[in-house]
């Protein structure tokens, strides 16, 4: 008998150690107490002073230690989120992985033309059926900016479109408060009540304080509604080092966790239990281009810490990969895409998101969709990690072949050999094979691949009738007044 031993089940990776998290958790409570955040909606200061908090004239809100840790307490520490199929589910607690494409991109590499140009209604919907036919990616944020519609309610529009394309979990924006509501009505139609949706839940939201230390009203609005809908959102703060944050990494961190905190509070104050996920972009700010980089080194380190830190406080995390600064899918774009996707995958995030990101997330891509799908294949097989028990170490397989022997009939083989990763888009055959079926680029197999989606992928079809009532609440919708939200 073993006793005393310690096996890694899977690959084990970590940036900052727990007295580490505890220092950043403990700088974000100092800062909330003795700075405090702007909170710029009468609800929000209501609900905070109602916690504790120390309110001034100028909507600055002081927040006590002991507010947080009890609205910490209230926080489910595990999230289910489910899309229009039952069995797409996304089980979000410590250490367990999903990968989603990111949102709102406002332009699309045109696949006749290869031309930069505005994202369409069918354009939304396509990335959808992409995101829905990928085995690797486990939810679906747009990818791109619904345009050619109302501005106001472009978020409606984008939602129906991602619920034709994919049956898998859906991460969303909205405008305002009343875009989140037609939302969720929308959500309830394809549930079927609201007590269906609180249980398995379609929509998530995504909403975010601006840094450093402020929550604009609408952001405010937004999560107010979600908590009192038991809509889970994603209260996320996305600072760049050295500009909107410290250039240190560990001062960064801190803020960035403050203004989630502090987006908790509230959440729970309006109503206890609300399910919240943290986390979000955390890079830095390149100081000879002046861009908001998605392919830095930084991002990667950076967003594993946050994980490290999100995961010590008890919450879900949200988290970044498969992005590039590269205009195109090019080197830059494999290599910007495969790092961020490891880091990620290793530190453990829950909902890693922006996959099939481009030129700083101002072009969405479906073939860098496609090609991090196979990047998220490989390290989800490196991630595994390695089995070590009696039938693995195969002592008995190795004494009966003996020096000079060999394994391939062996019945151990036979067995466990499906246990390797076998690519979609990666070639690993001979040069004259590869010669004579067309000496093709990855970039191209990856094209090919989305093609091949575009032209036999059809998702599982909305009932008529909840496509007819969706379609009412959009139209409804686009009749009111247009004016801008704050």
């Amino acid at each position: 008998m073993l006793v005393n031993q310690l096996a890694n089940e899977t690959t084990a990776f970590r940036v900052l150690t727990d007295d580490q998290c505890e220092l950043i958790y403990r700088a974000a409570l100092e800062i909330l107490a003795r700075t405090g955040v702007a909170v710029h909606d009468d609800e929000g200061l209501q609900l905070l002073e109602a916690a504790g908090a120390e309110i001034a004239d100028d909507s600055r809100a002081r927040i006590p230690a002991s507010a947080i840790e009890q609205a910490l307490a209230l926080t489910p520490a595990s999230i289910r989120i489910v899309g229009r199929d039952p069995q797409q589910v996304c089980l979000l607690e410590r250490d367990r992985v999903h990968f989603g494409t990111g949102s709102d991109c406002p332009f699309i590499l045109d696949r006749e033309t290869g031309q930069r140009r505005p994202y369409t209604y069918e354009d939304v919907r396509d990335a959808a059926r992409v995101a829905d036919a990928l085995d690797n990616i486990g939810f679906h944020m747009s990818l791109g900016l619904t345009q050619g519609v109302p501005e106001m309610t472009y978020d409606r529009h984008q939602f129906l479109a991602m619920l034709e394309g994919t049956s898998k979990p859906i991460v969303q924006t909205a405008v305002d408060r009343q875009g989140l509501a037609d939302q969720y009505e929308m959500a309830c139609v394809i549930r079927g009540s609201a007590e269906a949706f609180e249980l398995a839940p379609l929509l998530t939201l995504y909403a975010e304080p601006i840094s450093p230390l402020t929550h604009m009203g609408h952001a405010v609005q937004k999560l107010l509604l979600a908590a009192e809908k038991r809509i889970p959102v994603i209260y996320t703060s996305c600072p760049m080092a050295g500009a909107t944050a410290p250039v240190s990494g560990a001062g960064m961190l801190a803020l960035a966790l403050a203004e989630t905190l502090s987006g908790v509070v509230m959440a729970q104050q309006k109503a206890p239990g609300a399910p919240i996920i943290a986390g979000g972009v955390v890079s830095v700010m390149d100081m000879r281009d002046v861009i908001y980089s998605y392919g830095a080194p930084e991002l990667h380190l950076y967003s594993a810490a946050f994980t490290d830190v999100i995961k010590w406080v008890g919450l879900p995390m949200f988290s970044t990969a498969g992005c590039s600064d590269s205009k195109m899918l090019d080197q830059q774009a494999a290599i910007e895409a495969a790092l961020s996707i490891l880091f990620a995958t290793l530190s453990g995030a829950n909902l890693i998101h922006d996959l099939g990101y481009l030129e700083m997330a101002l072009v969405g891509s479906y073939e860098m969709l496609a090609l991090s799908d196979e990047v998220i294949g490989m390290v989800k097989q490196i991630a595994r990690g390695i089995r070590v028990d009696e039938e693995s170490l195969a002592v008995d397989i190795i004494c009966e072949a003996g020096p000079g022997g060999q394994y391939l009939a062996s019945d151990h083989t036979l067995k466990h050999f499906r246990s390797f990763w076998e690519p979609t888009t990666m070639l690993r055959h001979g040069f004259e094979r590869w010669a004579a079926e067309g000496a093709s680029t990855m970039g191209e197999r990856v094209r090919d691949r989305v093609s091949e989606i575009l032209q036999t992928h059809e998702p599982v079809p909305i009932p008529q009738d909840q496509m007819a009532e969706m379609k009412r609440i959009v139209a409804a919708a686009d009749a009111q007044p247009q004016g801008r939200s704050e």
